[in-house]
C-alpha cells in the first residue's frame, strides 16, 4: 500500500472505529429492557426504544448504503415504518402511533441493525463511498447520539407511566453531592462572535442551525455560577410558587392549572424523593434540578427576581469553558453537583433553557437535499437549550451547539440557570 492509499484509508479506519462505537453504545442503552419495554410509547412526543434503534439504521441504509451501485434495501415496507419526518423521501408511519409496530420484532430489528452494520463497514473497508455518504455518515453518528439520549429519556417516562415504576436499571450508583455556594459572574457589555463554521465546507463538526458565525451585542449581565439546585427550586415550590400566577407566563399558568402541576416532573408529592432512571431516591437538594419545562423555569427565575439567560450569553460564557462535565458515559444518568469556584457546570447534568426562542441566523443555509428537513422546519414555537445533560454522550456538545423543544416539555433533563441584568 502506497502512501496515498495509507493517507485515504487512516481517516476512514478511524471513522470505521467511531461507528462500531456509537453503534454498540446504542446497543448497551437497550440491552437492560425486554422486547415488551422496547416497544412501550407513554406520550406522543416519545418514541419507542425499538423504534430509536430502527429509525437510526434506517437513516445509515437510506443516506449511506443507498448511495452506493446495487444495495438492496433490507425491507422495502421498513421505509415507511422508521422514517421519521423526511416527507421529501416519502410518507411515514404516524408518530403517535409508533408504539403500535408490535412488528417487526425487537429480534428482527437488531438483525436489521446487524446487516447494514456490516454493510457500512464493508462499504468503508472496500472504499465504496463517496464524498457525500461519507458526511451523511458522519451526520448520522451525531444523529444516532441524539437518539441514544431519547431513549433514555422516553424510557424514564414510559417505566415512570408503570404503576410499580420500576427502575430503567438497579445497578445505577448514586453520587454523593456536596454544591458550592451560589455566586454570580459579571459581563460588562460587549459585542462577542457566537456560532460556529459551516460544516461540511469546515472541520469540526457542527449542525447546520449552528452557523454561520456571527456577532452580536451583549448588554452587561451576570449568570449564576452553576445551576439551580433542588433545594434552591423548592424554595420556589414552599413559597407557593406553583399557586401564583405572578411568576408565570399566560400559556405556562394556563397548562399549570390545567394540568395541576405541583413540583417538577418526577418529584414526589412528598417533595422528598424523585423518580430516577436507578428508581425512587432520596431527593438531593445539592444536585440540579431537573425535568423542568420552559413555564418552570421562567417562572421560577422570575421568583429569584432573575431572569433565564440568552442563548449568546450563555455561548459567550461556554466558549471560555472546556466541555467537560457529567455525560452519559459516566453511567450514573442522573444530574449532581458540581464543585469549585466560577462559572461550572456548563456542559453535562442538565440541559439549560435560554429565553431565546430558536431560529435561524442571520445566513443561516439548511444541509443540502433531503437532508435540508434535519433542523431548519422546526424554527417556529420553540426554545433554545444549551449544554448537554447527563444522559448526552461525551464529547457530543459544544459551545455552539443549540437544542430546542417546546415550552411544555419536561421529560428531557433540562434545569435552569439564573441570569441578571446589570446597569
Amino acid at each position: 500500500m502506497d502512501s496515498a492509499t495509507l493517507a485515504v484509508a487512516a481517516p476512514q479506519r478511524e471513522l470505521a472505529s467511531h461507528f462500531a462505537h456509537v453503534r454498540g453504545r446504542s446497543q448497551q442503552l437497550a440491552a437492560p429492557l425486554s422486547a415488551e419495554d422496547a416497544m412501550l410509547q407513554s406520550m406522543d412526543d416519545a418514541s419507542p426504544a425499538k423504534w430509536h434503534l430502527a429509525h437510526t439504521t434506517w437513516f445509515f441504509e437510506r443516506f449511506v448504503l443507498a448511495s452506493v451501485r446495487g444495495h438492496q434495501p433490507w425491507d422495502p415496507a421498513w421505509d415507511f415504518l422508521f422514517n421519521s419526518y423526511y416527507k421529501s423521501l416519502g410518507p411515514a408511519h404516524a408518530r403517535p402511533r409508533r408504539g403500535l409496530l408490535s412488528r417487526p420484532s425487537l429480534q428482527q430489528v437488531r438483525d436489521y441493525r446487524r446487516h447494514v452494520d456490516e454493510q457500512v463497514l464493508a462499504r468503508l473497508a472496500d472504499g465504496d463511498l463517496g464524498e457525500e455518504a461519507l458526511q451523511h455518515l458522519q451526520l448520522g453518528l451525531q444523529h444516532e447520539q441524539q437518539h441514544q439520549e431519547l431513549l433514555l429519556t422516553d424510557i424514564k417516562h414510559a417505566l415512570w407511566c408503570n404503576p410499580l415504576q420500576p427502575p430503567y436499571r438497579e445497578d445505577l450508583a448514586a453520587a454523593a453531592s456536596a454544591a458550592s455556594a451560589q455566586g454570580w459572574v459579571a459581563r460588562e457589555e460587549c459585542i462577542v462572535s457566537v456560532g460556529a463554521a459551516r460544516w461540511p465546507q469546515h472541520a469540526p463538526f457542527a449542525y447546520d442551525n449552528e452557523s454561520p458565525p456571527h456577532r452580536v451585542l451583549l448588554p452587561a449581565h451576570a449568570l449564576a455560577e452553576r445551576p439551580l439546585s433542588n433545594g434552591e427550586y423548592r424554595a420556589f415550590v414552599d413559597a407557593g410558587g406553583y399557586r401564583d400566577p405572578r411568576w408565570w407566563l399566560s400559556e405556562g399558568w394556563a397548562l399549570c392549572e390545567a394540568e395541576g402541576w405541583q413540583h417538577p416532573l418526577y418529584w414526589h408529592d412528598d417533595l422528598q424523593r424523585e423518580y430516577t432512571l436507578g428508581g425512587w431516591r432520596d431527593l438531593d437538594p445539592h444536585a440540579p434540578v431537573c425535568h423542568l419545562s420552559y413555564y418552570e423555569a421562567d417562572a421560577c427565575a422570575r421568583w429569584h427576581e432573575a431572569r433565564l439567560p440568552t442563548e449568546f450569553e450563555w455561548e459567550a460564557a461556554a466558549a471560555t469553558q472546556p466541555p467537560s462535565g457529567h455525560f452519559a458515559d459516566d453511567d450514573q444518568l442522573h444530574p449532581h453537583a458540581g464543585r469549585g469556584t466560577g462559572l461550572r457546570q456548563l456542559f453535562g447534568d442538565v440541559w439549560e433553557w435560554t429565553s431565546s426562542a430558536y431560529g435561524a441566523y442571520p445566513g443561516f443555509q439548511p444541509f443540502g437535499g433531503n437532508l435540508g428537513e434535519y433542523n431548519g422546519k422546526f424554527m417556529c414555537g420553540q426554545w433554545v437549550l444549551r449544554g448537554g445533560s447527563c444522559a448526552t454522550p461525551r464529547g457530543h456538545v459544544r459551545s455552539s451547539y443549540r437544542n430546542f423543544f417546546n415550552p411544555p416539555a419536561r421529560w428531557q433533563f433540562s434545569g435552569v440557570r439564573l441570569a441578571r441584568d446589570l446597569p
